[in-house]
């Protein structure tokens, strides 16, 4: 998984609810249109979820990190 993808995932994990792409690109530091991609690509892995329209979490716990 590339830095980038796993910066959007650890975002979302660490806010713990479902956010929009704008928000996530936010929290990230990255273009809005390039975390969309992301998220798609996440989406089609199934490590991200999207529990109401436009709004994206975690696979794993909906939002809340594993622990091991």
């Amino acid at each position: 998984m590339t830095d980038k993808r796993e910066l959007v995932l650890q975002r979302m994990r660490k806010v713990g609810k479902p956010l929009r792409p704008g928000e996530i690109a936010e929290l990230a530091g990255l273009d809005k249109g390039e975390v969309s991609k992301i998220i798609s690509a996440l989406k089609k892995e199934g490590k991200v979820i999207s529990p109401k329209r436009c709004f994206y979490a975690p696979a794993e716990g909906q939002g809340k990190e594993k622990t091991a």
